[in-house]
């Protein structure tokens, strides 16, 4: 059977894979360094070799055919495959390891242990993100994201990192200054965050009563709530696990053992088929090597057996 590919040039293929994805043949060629007229030219040859029309002209927009989708979804898997078997290959994105993950996370967890990945891999610099949204993986420019879910995204492999957990912190002089003998004593007191998140909290500590007091504050991260319950604003939900230090050194306590979970855990991901790329597997073996050295998080996976730091997750909760 002759090679249906056969005297099809790939340059047309990804000329059509980015008209496709784009929707435009003008701004195909602004992402391809192309002229519009050499990518109305190349679909029109592509279209002559297969024998069908792939896009519908509108006056707008280009919208590809029943075909047209066909082939555009295979050209994109394609040419995905393609571009990181091409980075793999390079000895200069070798050199470069390129990662996305949550703001709290890098910066009470990733960020302090990173020297000692760089000082055993001098030749591998590390560019860290941390863009709250999970990027595209296969058409960004990352290895490798770390984020909280259930461990499954379209295209991405993971592997758990550490469970998601969360409990109430507060300052020393908070802790003082309010009464807290029992969970249900912090139904009245000032809270920061979400309050459909407290009230799963609650749940999980067995205080069967709504809560009463509205919360003072909310923000985007776990940091900037956790900052506010430093500076005696009220109780922070957040995670024992990425503020460790300052619940060893004082800065924080933790009144109540009971967690919750809003999410399976923190995973590491990265783009299917790039498994066995040496940068992602050299750091993806040394970050599960830290995890599993890491004593909160022992702590956390055995308290995450427990029934009661499992509720039902509240909707619409944030990917903290």
């Amino acid at each position: 059977m002759a090679d249906p590919l056969a005297g099809i040039p790939l340059a047309s293929i990804r000329v059509f894979e980015a008209a496709a994805r784009l929707r435009s043949f003008t701004r195909a060629a602004e992402e391809l360094g192309m002229t519009q007229a050499a990518v109305s030219w190349q679909i029109k040859a592509l279209e002559g070799r297969l024998g069908q029309s792939l896009f519908r002209r509108l006056p707008r927009e280009v919208q590809p055919t029943e075909g047209g989708e066909r082939l555009s979804r295979a050209a994109t898997e394609a040419i995905g495959l393609l571009r990181r078997a091409v980075s793999d290959l390079t000895e200069a994105d070798e050199h470069i390891l390129s990662i996305t993950t949550l703001a709290t996370l890098a910066t009470q967890w990733l960020a302090p242990r990173l020297g000692a990945f760089q000082v055993a891999n001098p030749g591998l610099a590390v560019r860290l993100d941390t863009n709250p949204a999970l990027l595209d993986l296969s058409r960004e420019s990352f290895d490798l994201g770390i984020r909280s879910g259930h461990g499954e995204w379209p295209g991405l492999e993971s592997q758990l990192l550490m469970p998601s957990v969360f409990t109430p912190l507060c300052s020393p002089a908070t802790a003082g200054r309010l009464t807290l003998s029992e969970p249900g004593d912090l139904l009245e007191a000032p809270r920061i965050g979400l309050e459909k998140e407290w009230a799963a909290w609650f749940v999980a500590a067995g205080v069967a009563s709504a809560t009463r007091a509205a919360s003072r504050l909310t923000a985007d991260n776990q940091v900037l709530e956790v900052a506010a319950a430093l500076g005696d604003q009220g109780v922070a939900l957040a995670s024992p696990i990425l503020f460790a230090r300052e619940i060893r050194s004082g800065l924080l306590v933790r009144p109540f053992p009971q967690t919750v979970s809003f999410h399976s855990g923190y995973y590491l991901v990265w783009p299917e088929g790039r498994r066995r790329s040496p940068k992602i597997a050299r750091f993806r073996d040394w970050l599960m090597a830290q995890a599993e050295a890491d004593p909160t998080v022992a702590e956390a996976r055995a308290g995450s057996a427990s029934p009661a730091s499992v509720p039902p997750a509240p909707p619409a909760v944030r990917s903290r």
